[in-house]
């Protein structure tokens, strides 16, 4: 049948339609198959949707008693090390010497914002992660720098949070795509907090100044990088 004679207004038509339409993709892709590919062509298009990532990565400390300090990282699904110009820029804020005081990163991840505020004189540093892969890499790192005031726990981060007490400085980094895990973990991170004391929230939302004086916290400072929004809480 000619594709002049088929009359598309009929349900013959229509079928005979998609029939020869069906046939030309087919020879298409036999054709196609039969001609050699690009180099690596095929290896691309079977990782081109993973997002999985392997190997190592690695993170770098800003400043304070290791800065430029390099600590090797696993590369896992999800993990976001907070960028090092974020890093800086947050301590900046916070005026880069944390003598005496007393900070919890309750999803550590990487370490690198607990990291940081050891380096930069914390007296305490509490690391919590649920991941025993990651809490195994931050014991490791942990003993590489010989951190003594840090200690490195294994568990869920809002419980951590609803059971910690007199903390300076609590650092918040929940998984994107938790949520319902932010406003819980904010709430009891405020109730963890002396008086006077921050809290450092990375969101992929900005939270607005209303937000956050109904929970009695002051927006002290933001930024945005990219998809990170950045910021520093401090409690009324």
């Amino acid at each position: 049948m000619s594709r002049s004679a088929i009359k598309l207004h009929t349900p013959a038509g229509r079928k005979a339609l998609d029939k020869m339409i069906h046939e030309a993709e087919r020879k298409a892709q036999e054709l196609a198959a039969t001609k050699p590919g690009r180099p690596g062509a095929a290896k691309g298009a079977a990782s081109a949707g993973k997002s999985v990532t392997t190997g190592a990565g690695e993170i770098r400390i800003v400043g304070g008693q290791w800065r430029r300090t390099r600590l090797t990282v696993a590369q896992k699904p999800g993990l976001r090390p907070t960028p090092d110009r974020v890093r800086e820029t947050l301590f900046n804020w916070l005026g880069q010497d944390l003598t005496n005081w007393k900070c919890l990163d309750a999803f550590s991840g990487t370490g690198a914002l607990g990291f940081e505020a050891a380096s930069r004189g914390a007296t305490s540093v509490i690391m919590n992660e649920q991941d025993p892969a990651l809490v195994q890499q931050l014991q490791r790192l942990q003993q590489k720098l010989d951190a003594k005031m840090v200690r490195v726990q294994r568990g869920d981060g809002l419980s951590c949070l609803k059971t910690a007490i007199g903390q300076d400085l609590i650092l918040l980094d929940p998984p994107f795509e938790s949520v319902d895990l932010f406003e819980p973990s904010v709430k009891a991170a405020m109730a963890a907090l002396n008086d006077g004391g921050f809290i450092y929230l990375e969101a992929p939302e900005a939270w607005s100044e209303e937000r956050l004086l109904e929970m009695g916290l002051e927006l002290y400072r933001y930024l945005k990088a990219g998809a990170v929004h950045a910021h520093l809480l401090k409690k009324q």
